[in-house]
């Protein structure tokens, strides 16, 4: 068919589209926060910069790992987005409580 499409990209694409929306989840609890609308933890904006920080090198790190195996590029997307995924799963159930 066409070499570069993925083999499965239903999954790749749930993947990504769950990791969107509790992104928007966490972007308006943060927000809501920011704007003392709900509660939020004092420190709670440095946790935001510091967990970007971590996940861009965990995820540099998951794709130089899988491309040094020999892994697909559909497989090398996916372990790029684990570790952004994991966090905002985290997150979007952290700060729902929060609230």
């Amino acid at each position: 068919m066409y070499p570069m499409m993925p083999k499965n990209p239903v999954r790749l694409w749930t993947q990504f589209a769950r990791m969107a929306i509790e992104a928007q989840m966490v972007i308006g609890l943060r927000t809501a926060g920011m704007m003392g609308i709900m509660a939020q933890a004092p420190g709670e904006p440095f946790v935001m910069v510091a967990e970007k920080q971590a996940a861009a090198t965990e995820s540099l790190f998951a794709i130089a790992q899988s491309a040094a195996r020999g892994h697909s590029a559909e497989r090398m997307m996916a372990a790029a987005l684990r570790p952004y995924g994991k966090r905002t799963r985290a997150n979007s159930r952290r700060l729902g409580r929060a609230g």
